[in-house]
C-alpha cells in the first residue's frame, strides 16, 4: 500500500512540474454524433465536418477557451434523401446558415474530473446559452474532451413547418462529441 501511495504521489508531483498548453485540433480522431427519435425511434447521425479552435491546460482546463464550427452540410444521418432534406429550409437551411458555432465564455469545475463549457451556441441565426458537460482524459501528446448534451431542436427552428410535430421527431437531440487535441508539454516555470 505504501509503495502504490508513494508512486501515485509521484506521479502527481510529475504531472504538476509540466503544463500541456494544448491548441492543435486532431480533427482525423475527433467526432460529433447525435441521437434523434423520430417516431419514437433513434435515429443516430454525426458531422463529417468541423474546427475547432481550444487552448487549454489540462492542469487547469478551467482557464480553457473553445470555438466550435460545424459545418451543417457536412450531416450524415443515415441516408442521401434524409441528408438532403436536413440540409433544407425547413431544418438547417445551409445555404442561409451553413454552420453552427460554438464560443465558451466559462468552463466550470464541476467535480470528480468532470468539468462544463458555459458559452453560446449560434445555429440557423438563433443564439442561445449552453452548458456542455465533458471530462478530460489526457494520454501521450494529448488530451480527449468528451461529454455530450441534450439540445432542444425547436428552439433554434429546427424543423419548421410540418416537422415542428413533436410526435413526428422528438424535440430533443442528444449531442456527443469527442475532440482530441494536441500540444507540446513545457515545465510550469516557463509559463507566465
Amino acid at each position: 500500500m505504501k509503495l502504490r501511495s508513494l508512486l501515485i504521489a509521484g506521479a502527481l508531483v510529475a504531472t504538476a512540474a509540466m503544463a500541456a498548453e494544448l491548441t492543435q485540433f486532431s480533427p482525423e480522431k475527433s467526432q460529433i454524433t447525435f441521437v434523434s427519435k423520430q417516431m419514437g425511434v433513434s435515429v443516430d447521425g454525426r458531422f463529417k465536418k468541423f474546427d475547432a479552435r481550444i487552448t487549454v491546460d489540462p492542469a487547469k482546463p478551467e482557464t480553457g477557451k473553445v470555438q466550435l464550427d460545424i459545418d451543417l452540410a457536412s450531416i450524415d444521418a443515415g441516408s442521401s434523401d434524409a441528408d438532403n432534406e436536413v440540409r433544407g429550409k425547413n431544418w438547417f437551411n445551409t445555404t442561409v446558415f451553413p454552420k453552427a458555432t460554438f464560443v465558451s465564455s466559462q468552463v466550470r469545475v464541476v467535480g470528480g474530473g468532470r468539468y462544463e463549457a458555459l458559452g453560446k451556441l449560434t445555429i440557423k441565426g438563433t443564439t442561445r446559452d449552453i452548458a456542455a458537460p465533458f471530462a478530460v482524459k489526457t494520454e501521450a501528446g494529448g488530451a480527449w474532451f468528451d461529454g455530450s448534451l441534450t439540445l432542444n431542436r425547436l428552439q433554434f427552428k429546427i424543423g419548421e413547418g410540418a416537422w415542428a410535430d413533436t410526435s413526428t421527431v422528438a424535440d430533443e437531440v442528444q449531442v456527443k462529441f469527442k475532440i482530441f487535441v494536441t500540444g507540446e508539454v513545457v515545465p510550469n516555470a516557463a509559463k507566465k
